[in-house]
């Protein structure tokens, strides 16, 4: 005994693909720019004492997190949360770069760096270069 054959359909199959028929666009699975940003956030968070690191992959991931939380304000993407706190880490690394390069630039402008390299300068050998560093630590820590 045979299964019986149907002849093929007059319809055509249902298209295949990530948007609905009606015309809309379902959201994306992933969120690339979510995804980014809480790395480059991490990063920035990690290496914020080189400034350049924390002040360019802060900034970077702000801005991913940005674009990220309103893809998902839209719709279009999912991970609002992810994206929120990789723009704060990346927000954080900035604050700590901003901070470090205060700090150092205040430090190089300082008098007794002035005095440090002055003295640097005149010493004649390692042992004198070593006083003037305990000398400048010193005059930092007062």
């Amino acid at each position: 005994m045979s299964l019986p054959s149907y002849p093929d359909s007059p319809y055509p199959a249902p298209p295949v693909s990530d948007h609905d028929s009606y015309g809309g666009q379902q959201p994306a699975r992933t969120n690339g720019f979510a995804v980014a940003a809480l790395v480059l956030g991490l990063l920035a968070c990690l290496f914020f004492w080189t400034v350049v690191g924390g002040l360019l992959l802060g900034l970077l991931a702000v801005v991913f997190g940005i674009i990220a939380a309103l893809r998902t304000r839209q719709g279009r993407a999912p991970r609002r949360v992810m994206a929120i706190v990789g723009a704060v880490f990346g927000a954080l690394g900035l604050i700590g770069s901003a901070i470090v390069l205060v700090v150092a630039v205040s430090v190089f402008d300082s008098q007794e760096f002035k005095d440090f390299e002055k003295c640097v300068d005149q010493a004649n050998g390692q042992t004198a270069e070593d006083r003037c560093t305990e000398d400048f630590i010193d005059e930092l820590s007062n």
